[in-house]
């Protein structure tokens, strides 16, 4: 049976994150992430911050942060050692509590007819109320992390590519 679709759900990719697609997330994050790396080719390295090369290379981090953010998201929603989220882990974990109580008193007296169908349902709305919780809380934050990965990205090969082209600049001491 399929659910509706939630109003307060996230769209776009992350939404991707939720239930049976979350690991197709990390597959189209790492299979994007591996063609950026095979067939990337920036430009050659200048000093000028509005080369060619600077602009590619800004491309080039962001598209790679974006591809990491999306190869993480399941993971980030899923391991608090990656994506701590102080305080957000444990109010997910209250939405799924509340979750459970709106599934018990809206059966009412049905509940005590069959308490193993009553603790199913409670058990499965829980989960489906903190899973929506941390998307929904991972899809505010994945941003900063593509964001992160981009920076470093981009100033480490802005920092390669420059000493590399100074150390093509330099004449050769032996000849």
């Amino acid at each position: 049976m399929a659910r509706p679709r939630d109003a307060g759900l996230p769209r776009g990719a992350f939404a991707l994150a939720q239930g049976s697609w979350q690991w197709f997330a990390t597959f189209i994050g790492v299979t994007l992430l591996a063609v950026m790396l095979a067939f990337q080719r920036r430009a050659e390295w200048t000093p000028d911050i509005r080369s060619p090369y600077m602009r590619g290379l800004i491309a080039y981090a962001l598209v790679v942060g974006l591809c990491v953010a999306i190869a993480l998201a399941p993971l980030l929603q899923r391991r608090a050692w990656i994506f701590p989220m102080p305080g957000t882990r444990g109010q997910c974990a209250l939405q799924g509590r509340y979750a459970a109580l709106q599934v018990e008193a809206a059966l009412g007296n049905l509940a005590g007819s069959d308490p193993a169908a009553l603790e199913f349902v409670r058990q499965d709305q829980s989960r489906k109320a903190v899973a929506e919780c941390l998307a929904a809380t991972t899809t505010l934050w994945l941003p900063l992390y593509g964001v992160g990965v981009a920076v470093l990205l981009g100033a480490g090969a802005w920092f390669r590519d420059r000493a590399r082209a100074r150390a093509r600049a330099r004449p050769d001491p032996t000849g």
